[in-house]
């Protein structure tokens, strides 16, 4: 089911990536730039940076155009806790992704802009130069590579949640999930990749199809499930295990190892000079401990952290 393909990484180094893919998606772009320096007017939590010392080594390699601007416009997609979601304000976007890019702006001695964008627009903003860089949870996959590079940071993979007590007695297993309604985000790589290969194989091997449902955000697919439309929805594993304990109970993880796991990364232009700042940033963060910090802040597992991969370039 997995196919694994060599991507290039900076150095020459080779790194082996699972095709798989998980991020949210939300109903709109709320920006209303026309660039990568300007920043959305309602959805944006300002130009903010965390606290912490600026890495001279990082920001000596941060191009002359964006040390002109003097900040980073990093573009979200609000709608995926506890990576990036609107705060109580219902305007700020807060999550790790957000605190982590705000840790990188202020290591490369710059200040972070956010903007709030729907995950199936967000590429093509990075390629445009809407934005100067994509970080909505994105898994890394060749696919996608082919379009932007990659800075990693986390490690994971794909799960399912199921309403409490798990009546449909599903788990991550894929036969498991044939002849079932499963729900996904539009414009994933679990709705526009995963699903459909499962379901593809239930059918080679004579079981019912999947039937897949798409929906615009991550809460709409949860929304779906509690509302018994579909069996399941599948999704990255970290960000539902936390949303599960989000709903108090109304669903909750299956059981299954991570399904097709991968690395995670933040998505740049090609040439943008900015991947290898950024890894040198990404780094130091992790090797200072304030990696560390915020996953404990947003709960987010240890195990999501491979060292051996942070600050890798995917290209």
């Amino acid at each position: 089911m997995t196919k694994n393909l060599a991507l290039t990484v900076a150095g020459g180094i080779a790194v082996l990536l699972a095709t798989a893919g998980c991020t949210s998606a939300s109903t709109s772009d709320s920006s209303t730039s026309s660039g990568s320096s300007t920043q959305s007017s309602s959805a944006s939590s300002g130009s903010t940076s965390a606290t912490g010392a600026v890495d001279a080594a990082a920001a000596a390699q941060v191009p002359t155009e964006i040390k002109s601007k003097g900040t980073l416009t990093f573009v979200h997609d609000a709608s995926y806790p506890p990576f990036e979601s609107f705060g109580a304000d219902n305007k700020t976007i807060v999550g790790f992704d957000v605190d982590l890019a705000d840790a990188l702006a202020t290591t490369l001695g710059l200040k972070a802009a956010h903007v709030n964008a729907g995950f199936d627009t967000i590429l093509a903003g990075i390629s445009s130069k809407k934005y100067d860089v994509g970080m909505s949870a994105f898994s890394i996959t060749p696919e996608r590579a082919k379009t932007v590079d990659f800075v990693t940071y986390l490690d994971g993979g794909s799960g399912i949640a199921v309403l409490k007590g798990n009546p449909k007695n599903l788990s991550m297993d894929p036969t498991k999930l044939c002849g079932h309604p499963i729900g996904a985000e539009n414009g994933s790589t679990q709705g526009l990749n995963m699903l459909p290969a499962i379901s593809a194989q239930c059918q080679k091997d004579g079981k019912a199809a999947i039937n897949v449902q798409l929906y615009p955000t991550q809460s709409a697919a949860n929304l779906a499930l509690t509302s018994n439309r579909v069996d399941a929805v599948m999704a990255d594993t970290v960000s539902l295990g936390v949303q599960a304990k989000l709903s108090k109970g109304a669903f909750e993880l299956a059981p299954g190892p991570d399904y097709q796991p991968a690395p995670t990364g933040l998505a740049l232009l090609k040439g943008s000079g900015l991947d290898q700042p950024l890894s040198t940033a990404m780094k130091s963060i992790t090797d200072s401990g304030e990696m560390q910090k915020l996953m404990a802040k947003w709960d987010i597992p240890d195990s999501a952290l491979n060292k051996s991969i942070v600050g890798q370039i995917v290209k």
